[in-house]
């Protein structure tokens, strides 16, 4: 009789009032393709599995600088071509089995191989030699200096597996980071559990659930029911002041490495006529826009460059919304009557709603465009591997990522050799004045080439429940890091 007492004298005292909760429901709107980071370029992986599941030998911060991950030193050669790295002890995957040097040289060998299908291989192509030292040492040879080497290791397309675990990794991944794999029920959600043998600190989660809405309708109603924790990328910017007024919620709006661009196939006549692309850049109105399909976020660009960089450059005057001009250059073209070409666009609403504006800009100058919506598989398979497009709209949400125009096969088809050049004496350069030089000229370069429509950079608005915090605000690489995500009560 006292103990049932002093539970209830407990119970009205409200010392057995709400535990701490410790489990997530968070939605994205696009869901991967498969989970498997090393062999897409789909960066709906990494918003998923990034320092969550798996973890690369370097790692990004919510500030963009790199630090340590799975490799809690390193010592660099004089010369600037050995990387030394010292990796921690006691890691373990998720199946048990320890995590060594041995893993580090299969990834990296791996990546780098001539059969590699990882969407960012030349991040690797400067490597001439991975050697394990012992379990805990391994060395990377690079063929010459590499300023960008240690920030290339912290991409998602970088992190370390085990070769055991390769067959199944792209529908039951296995890494190293404070959650793993629990559950996918595609076309709906995935669930990761707290890993309790993480090497470093526990997080405060013990269960995340990722629940995948691509509709912003059924977003918006998700997120009002309180079905849903938080959605980290929200796709209905008009909501966002709806929620600022809710005390239920909180808003967060940062920024991304998302240039957003119109992306044009430099290989497709007539588009690979520099006077038809010039005239496309002309006709198109970024601020109508950014105020049309984001409501007014996003930050208009002039060249493949993020605008919070120190060595970002203001190149918009060089593609000013000018339709007499463009119908100009198409008439000097030889376009006078215009032409028509596709417009491939992939779910996120950006590219849906953005399209809609910039194919009734292209109309009002001549050039007419053939819609098609396209999910993300297809657009993979269509746009970005099989380069069967005219014009496509996307976000290209890779940090520091302009030394994709040196490559001559990535989609868009650049590759301008004196572009090369550069990008090759950016990497072999480590002084940060004459890189920031090379950059400016890089950005100089594309933008006066008209390589592709530069947008704007796209805005990145997280709503919570007002009581979590720990989210990211800014999206410095495309990731969703629950390692520090915590309800305050």
């Amino acid at each position: 009789m006292t103990i049932r007492l002093s539970l209830a004298a407990l119970l009205l005292s409200g010392t057995f009032a709400h535990a701490q909760q410790t489990d997530l429901t968070i939605a994205l709107q696009l869901e991967p393709p498969h989970l498997d980071p090393t062999s897409a370029a789909a960066g709906a992986i990494d918003s998923v599995l990034y320092s969550n599941v798996f973890e690369g030998l370097t790692r990004f911060m919510s500030d963009g600088s790199v630090v340590a991950g799975l490799a809690e030193s390193w010592e660099i050669s004089d010369d600037g071509t050995v990387y030394t790295f010292k990796l921690r002890e006691g890691v373990s995957f998720h199946d048990g089995s320890a995590m060594d040097a041995g893993d580090v040289k299969f990834s990296l060998d791996r990546a780098r191989a001539e059969d590699s299908q990882n969407a960012q291989k030349a991040l690797f192509a400067g490597i001439s030699e991975v050697t394990v030292d012992d379990p805990t040492t391994v060395t990377v040879t690079l063929s010459a200096p590499d300023g960008n080497f240690l920030f290339n290791m912290a991409w998602g397309d970088a992190v370390i597996v085990a070769e055991e675990s390769i067959g199944a990794i792209k529908s039951e991944p296995v890494g190293t980071g404070p959650f793993k794999f629990a559950e996918w029920v595609q076309g709906d959600s995935i669930r990761l559990m707290q890993n309790a043998d993480y090497w470093g600190e526990a997080p405060a989660l013990t269960e995340a659930t990722f629940k995948f809405i691509s509709d912003p309708t059924a977003a918006f109603a998700a997120m009002m029911a309180q079905d849903i924790d938080a959605f980290a990328g929200y796709p209905a910017p008009e909501n966002l002041p709806q929620f600022e007024a809710d005390p239920r919620f909180q808003v967060l709006v940062g920024s991304t490495e998302g240039e957003t661009i119109l992306s044009t196939n430099n290989k497709m006549p007539p588009l690979d006529n520099l006077k038809v692309r010039q005239a496309i850049a002309h006709a198109i109105n970024r601020q109508e826009i950014i105020d049309g399909a984001m409501f007014g976020l996003g930050t208009p660009i002039g060249t493949h460059f993020a605008p919070h960089n120190p060595d970002y450059v203001d190149l918009t005057g060089m593609s000013e919304y000018d339709p007499e001009k463009a119908r100009a250059l198409l008439a000097e073209a030889g376009f006078a009557d215009g032409f028509t070409t596709t417009l491939k666009l992939p779910p996120p609403s950006y590219a849906r709603r953005g399209g809609e504006i910039i194919a009734s800009q292209l109309r009002a100058v001549g050039i007419e465009t053939e819609i098609s919506n396209l999910e993300w598989a297809q657009w993979l398979e269509e746009v970005f591997r099989g380069k069967d497009f005219g014009l496509t709209i996307v976000s290209h949400t890779e940090p520091f990522d302009i030394g994709v125009y040196a490559r001559p096969d990535y989609y868009f088809q650049y590759g301008k050799p004196e572009f090369q050049e550069l990008m090759e004496t950016l990497t072999g350069t480590s002084d940060p004045e004459q890189r920031s030089a090379l950059l400016r000229q890089a950005q100089e370069m594309i933008s006066e080439d008209y390589v592709n429509g530069y947008l704007f950079q796209l805005a990145f608005p997280t709503v919570a429940d007002a009581r979590l915090e720990g989210l990211w605000q800014n999206a410095p690489t495309q990731a969703t890091d629950l390692t520090g995500v915590r309800w305050t009560e």
